[in-house]
């Protein structure tokens, strides 16, 4: 798969409704997005099942909501199935799958499981490079707390409801995935679009295939219905202009004059971690006041997005989104506190392509300020990625004061010679980089060296779609336990006079 196009999954083809499917069944229902779908199918009253290679708190979690689970991959699993869901990441030569195939079941990806769940209601589907899984998470949290009651499947859990999907009775909000081709199946009756960048080379090939997709996904929206798309990126404005063009309603976001949605400068708040932003309709002047609990001027144009979707797309009342865009508790691994220790604050973010990093690099720069240090540990993801883009990783993570690269998480790709963290480190010192840089190729020890590195009032940043996120709550313990050890004999001295 180099061109684009999906060899296993047609996802031009509409999708029976869920009530057609009969009972289904999830293999590797354990994972975060499948579990999420497996709830909303056990929600829609289908009978659910799933399995999944190794016991998990999601799995389990299932269990108890009803849906009768394996660990295990066997045949004997799909029980009464007549409808298997798999993502991309499984195999053909997977047990379960294998039968399936042989006993003639229907079988969907996973994104074709949430399409079956949006037959006659109203959608929102939201792509990009970045910033997709916040905006859809904003944008379905702010439906909730103006009262839509919105179904939502987004790519990470919301703050203050422990799930990244929920059924509802309102809108759908999807985030929809173009790594794989499969945001061409949700037809939504609103279609975001936060940025069109290079990005997931390994599966389009070129550029040009990858815009010519966001043509595509653009076509698949209802008609009569909206695309929001940013004035700000190149390729999102193309796209616009385009699907404009072609007598379609669309509406921009953004920073310059031409946006439809004008997203004027971001203020910092006075906490540090939250920005403000005024929002102009440049169509009939109305001002409005955005708040977003969370730093860094790419959160405000998401906000903005999710904004632009709720009133003009979804026909909401402007203050009732506000007000729930002011109150969204954020969404794991976005920016997401891990805790402090040592006078050490630590951030964790999913950061995995050149401008996420960049964005959160340089939120973080603006958390920290011009008196405390920013470390930054970065992991790179996929070995493709980082050989494409490793100027523009060094590029992103140059506004830090202190940088450590770990070794590539390779994910679904084998090692390639020749390509590792060491790559971004050499881009970073061809820069010019006054900090310090240093490559750390053994996961073991990472926690211990850059406790070793940080010093009181750091500001930490753990980024990365790897396994760096389980770095940041080590180095919170080392760190107490270095707190408790030099505070254990002054407690002693106390204790004695």
């Amino acid at each position: 798969m180099s061109d684009g196009v999906n060899e296993r999954f047609d996802f031009t083809q509409p999708v029976p409704p869920a009530e057609e499917l009969g009972a289904v069944h999830f293999i590797a229902a354990g994972g975060s997005g499948m579990s999420g779908v497996a709830r909303m199918f056990l929600a829609s009253g289908a009978e659910v099942s799933g399995s999944d290679a190794v016991d998990s708190p999601a799995l389990q979690a299932l269990a108890r909501e009803g849906v009768r689970v394996a660990v295990g991959h066997d045949p004997a699993n799909l029980g009464a199935a007549q409808t298997v869901v798999i993502s991309s990441a499984i195999r053909e030569s997977n047990p379960e799958l294998v039968a399936a195939r042989a006993a003639g079941l229907r079988v969907l990806h996973r994104a074709q499981g949430i399409a079956a769940l949006l037959h006659g209601r109203d959608a929102v589907a939201v792509a990009g490079a970045n910033g997709k899984t916040t905006t859809s998470a904003m944008l379905a949290w702010a439906l909730r707390q103006a009262g839509a009651d919105p179904a939502y499947v987004v790519g990470s859990p919301i703050g203050g409801t422990g799930t990244n999907a929920a059924p509802g009775t309102g809108p759908f909000v999807v985030e929809a995935d173009e790594s794989d081709g499969s945001f061409l199946v949700y037809r939504p009756q609103v279609a975001i679009v936060t940025n069109v960048k290079p990005d997931h080379l390994d599966f389009y090939g070129t550029v040009d295939n990858l815009r010519a997709a966001y043509r595509r996904f653009a076509a698949t929206i209802r008609p009569g219905g909206l695309l929001a798309a940013s004035s700000d990126d190149p390729g999102a404005a193309d796209l616009a202009e385009q699907h404009r063009d072609q007598g379609n309603r669309v509406l921009t976001f953004g920073s310059g004059p031409a946006a439809d949605l004008q997203v004027g400068e971001s203020v910092p708040g006075p906490d540090g971690l939250s920005t403000r932003a005024v929002l102009t309709d440049t169509r009939s002047g109305a001002t409005h006041d955005l708040l977003v609990p969370m730093p860094g001027r790419h959160n405000v144009l998401n906000a903005a997005a999710a904004y632009l979707a709720a009133t003009a797309g979804l026909g909401l009342e402007p203050d009732p989104v506000l007000a729930g865009l002011a109150s969204y508790p954020g969404t794991h691994r976005r920016f997401e506190p891990v805790g402090t220790a040592g006078g050490v604050q630590i951030i964790d973010d999913y950061a995995h392509n050149p401008d996420k990093v960049a964005a959160v690099v340089q939120a973080g720069r603006a958390v920290a300020g011009p008196d405390r240090r920013l470390v930054v540990l970065f992991q790179p993801h996929l070995y493709s990625r980082t050989r494409d883009f490793a100027e523009e990783f060094a590029a992103g993570l140059a506004a830090a004061d202190v940088v450590c690269v770990m070794d590539v998480y390779g994910a679904r790709e084998d090692p390639v010679p020749g390509i590792s963290g060491q790559l971004i480190i050499d881009r970073l010192t061809l820069r010019d980089f006054r900090g310090e840089a240093r490559f750390l190729p053994q996961r073991d020890g990472t926690a211990h060296h850059v406790a070793e590195t940080v010093r009181p009032g750091d500001l930490l940043l753990t980024v990365g779609a790897g396994d760096v996120t389980r770095v940041g709550p080590e180095v919170l313990g080392l760190l107490g336990a270095a707190d408790r050890a030099a505070d254990e004999p002054d407690r002693q001295g106390r204790g004695g006079s």
